[in-house]
């Protein structure tokens, strides 16, 4: 008996063993001869050589990254439920593993760096003022190019932000619009602006066409849905959201103690029913009718009393009784549940306000989260634990209530002001991800100025950016390179320009001193120049063109710029101090000449002034300190409009670079001390005189402030009635007892 059960046993066992080798045999010759015809057919040039040979091949668990084949989905859908076919039908379930590196075409970006192309308007197609804000924000921007061969990332002309079918602003037939692009490459390369998706009931996160692998720029997406480092969630806006510039936060000073009247507020619609019913239907637990208001009302939509139920009545009587914009402004946290989808407009209420947003809305991808550490500026709660909301809030110490609301001050002006802060932060983060050796740190996003302001282009390294010194426990540079600007030839040793050269290369802090010299003369010979213990390096300019002055010049060996006009008359002693003053504030503008802005009720327009008055707002460049990164940033940053202006008119480069740190840094820049007679002394030189007592020259600089303006969005100088004097300036005691004693001489 045991012999013929162990009979049995091999009997089936060697059928198994013949059974395996069968079929793993017919496999391994199918993928020989498939690996056979790939080789036949390269070698006989079916497939030729490009971009795409050098990329790895992925194995076919990666497919869906391409969109499912026309047969597979009429197949498979013969079985298939209504919601299945939805689903499959749904552009947001294909490509859901697209990442950067299966579903972009890095190749495009590497011979032009990163340039983003936006489509011709199609002639006939509504678009919303929003996505219009959208593409005009691209336009103008650094990256915006009209070559479509020049680009690596691509913008539709279409209008996709409501993809609502209820909306008014919903575009139809976008499916086969879409496609009939002859660029479209099935999305390759492609962003899409995304603010409301789906419709009543359910609000799915459809876009109602088939997106390929393009990246979606989406407002309310959720975890589930939401690519890493493939898509960017932006937040949701308002059709008013300005389009540059934007109001700065409400916290205008650091408020001690942080606590405002209430504890927690909250202001807005409640669902009866429905997805996002269920969170708003439970606010009236938490409510406590003092420091906690969380205020609903059911009175919305065409047949509200209709569905009505027994809180309905109080809620509307209470909800009309308080101000919303009082509520926020004297709010120390403010909730932000989710309404029908998962953003809110509350979001970005909040964060100007300095309102601490508490989130309550699970599964939400936050605005920009791969950059963004929100746990420094807003409390993420979780909807299935309301009633520990208060209680949660109320154990936050007041120290850290400050430093998150001035959090939500500095991302709310840094990223969320203006829908151009949003698109161009949408822009940079893509650009990250594609440059990645020289991409920005999580300290750089989230640290003022921002990641707009800072460049990586000029530096990886975070020492040689002015923002960065005390958190990398660094020491301000302690040597200055002179740049003077000179425009008039050199006909006299006893001309101003060789006095200032004299006097800037005795500073015990001088590096070396750069000539620049745009005078349409020849440059002097090398022996009419003085003789100093400093190089003096000159350098012709090629276009001779005032915006030349702020160009980043290699030869700029100090992260300090003393930059100077060939008329200024400044003792060494004078650059001294300015200096040791610049040393303490880095970042800003530190020099001798202070001009003021003001508004002009009469003309409804900014006007410019050089009156000696009691505050101030520019220090011009005519001597000032600052950091050399400001010539990379006026170069780079600034568009070629603002730029070409200025060299027509051979003017406001001084103020165009005060526009500029004071929108960095949102601080005004330092006035020094100044002797009485440095107006006047200037006005008696030969170069400028003409120009400074020009009235055309003064209603120049009138026009150049308002064009500037408009460009910002916003005026960003900063008035200051601060000047930093010498210790012991002007005080009754002995001059021996001075450090800076030949100030007061002069």
């Amino acid at each position: 008996m045991q012999a013929k059960k162990r009979y049995f046993i091999l009997l089936s066992a060697g059928s198994c063993l013949v059974l395996l080798f069968y079929f793993g045999g017919l496999q391994f010759r199918a993928s020989r001869s498939h690996s056979r015809r790939d080789e036949r057919s390269s070698r006989d040039g079916l497939h030729p050589p490009g971009p795409d040979r050098f990329w790895p091949r992925f194995p076919d668990a990666l497919r869906p990254f391409f969109p499912w084949e026309q047969s597979e989905s009429e197949d498979s859908g013969v079985h298939m439920s209504p919601r299945q076919k939805r689903d499959a039908n749904s552009s947001i379930y294909k490509g859901k593993k697209c990442r950067m590196e299966s579903c972009f075409d890095f190749t495009l970006c590497k011979k032009n760096g990163f340039k983003v192309y936006v489509y011709p308007q199609q002639k006939g197609e509504k678009i919303a003022e929003s996505y219009q804000n959208i593409l005009a924000a691209i336009e103008g921007s650094r990256f915006y190019t009209s070559d479509p061969s020049q680009a690596c990332l691509f913008v539709l002309s279409l209008d996709t932000l409501d993809r609502d079918q209820l909306s008014p602003q919903y575009v139809h037939n976008l499916r086969s619009k879409v496609q009939s692009l002859h660029l479209w490459n099935n999305g390759r390369n492609h962003l899409i602006f995304n603010l409301y998706s789906g419709t009543w009931p359910d609000y799915t996160e459809d876009v109602g066409f088939d997106i390929g692998q393009a990246m979606l720029a989406k407002a309310s997406i959720s975890t589930e849905n939401f690519r890493p480092n493939f898509d960017v969630s932006i937040p949701l806006f308002s059709k008013d959201h300005p389009r540059t510039g934007g109001e700065r936060g409400f916290l205008k000073f650091n408020t001690i103690p942080p606590l405002r009247k209430y504890m927690l507020v909250f202001k807005g619609k409640r669902y009866l029913t429905g997805i996002g019913s269920d969170t708003r239907n439970a606010l009236y637990h938490v409510h406590n009718g003092e420091d906690v208001l969380l205020l609903t009302t059911c009175k919305h939509g065409k047949d509200w009393q209709k569905h009505k139920d027994s809180r309905c009545d109080r809620d509307n009587a209470e909800y009309e009784k308080y101000d919303y914009r009082e509520m926020l402004h004297n709010a120390t946290f403010c909730l932000v549940p989710r309404g029908r989808r998962l953003g809110s407009f509350r979001f970005l209420e909040a964060l100007q306000a300095a309102c601490v947003p508490v989130m309550l809305s699970n599964g939400w991808e936050l605005p920009f989260s791969e950059v963004i550490n929100w746990n420094q500026a807003a409390v993420i709660g979780d909807e299935r634990l309301l009633l520990q909301i208060p209680s949660t809030i109320r154990s936050i110490h007041q120290d850290k209530i400050l430093a998150l609301r001035q959090q939500t001050q500095f991302l709310w002006e840094a990223y969320f002001s203006s829908v151009e802060k949003i698109v161009l932060t949408t822009l940079e983060i893509i650009q990250d991800r594609i440059f990645k050796h020289i991409s920005r740190n999580s300290l750089i996003w989230n640290k003022h100025p921002g990641g707009l302001f800072v460049l990586p282009q000029y530096s990886s390294y975070l020492g040689d950016f002015p923002y960065y010194y005390a958190n990398l426990g660094l020491k301000p540079p302690s040597k200055f390179t002179a740049v003077i600007h000179a425009v008039t030839p050199l006909v006299s040793q006893s001309q101003p320009v060789l006095k200032l050269l004299v006097a800037a290369a005795k500073s015990q802090y001088c590096a070396q001193i750069i000539v620049l010299w745009n005078c349409d003369k020849p440059l002097p010979a090398k022996h009419r120049w003085p003789a100093t213990t400093v190089p003096v390096i000159v350098i012709e300019g090629e276009s001779k063109v005032m915006s030349s002055r702020f160009l980043p010049y290699d030869n700029i060996v100090t992260d300090a710029v003393l930059s100077l006009d060939e008329d200024t008359v400044l003792s060494t002693t004078e650059v001294d101090f300015a200096f040791t003053v610049w040393q303490s504030f880095p970042e800003r503008i530190v020099g001798y000449p202070a001009r003021s802005h003001f508004w002009d009720n009469s003309k409804e327009r900014w006007g410019y002034t050089s009156k000696w008055t009691n505050d101030y707002s520019m220090v011009l460049t005519g001597a000032a300190i600052y950091h050399k990164y400001y010539h990379y940033l006026y170069t780079h940053y600034l568009p070629a409009t603002l730029k070409n202006m200025v060299d027509q008119l051979a003017n406001c480069e001084d103020i165009l670079m005060n526009f500029l740190v004071s929108a960095v840094t949102k601080l005004p820049p330092i006035k020094v001390t100044q002797k009485k007679q440095y107006k006047e002394t200037m006005m008696g030189q030969t170069s400028r005189a003409s120009r400074w007592a020009d009235p055309d020259h003064f209603a120049q600089r009138q026009s150049c402030m308002n064009t500037f303006a408009s460009w910002f969005g916003y005026m960003p100088l900063i008035h200051s009635q601060m000047r930093l004097d010498p210790v012991l300036f002007k005080d009754q005691v002995s001059i021996l007892r001075k450090k800076y004693r030949d100030i007061e001489r002069l």
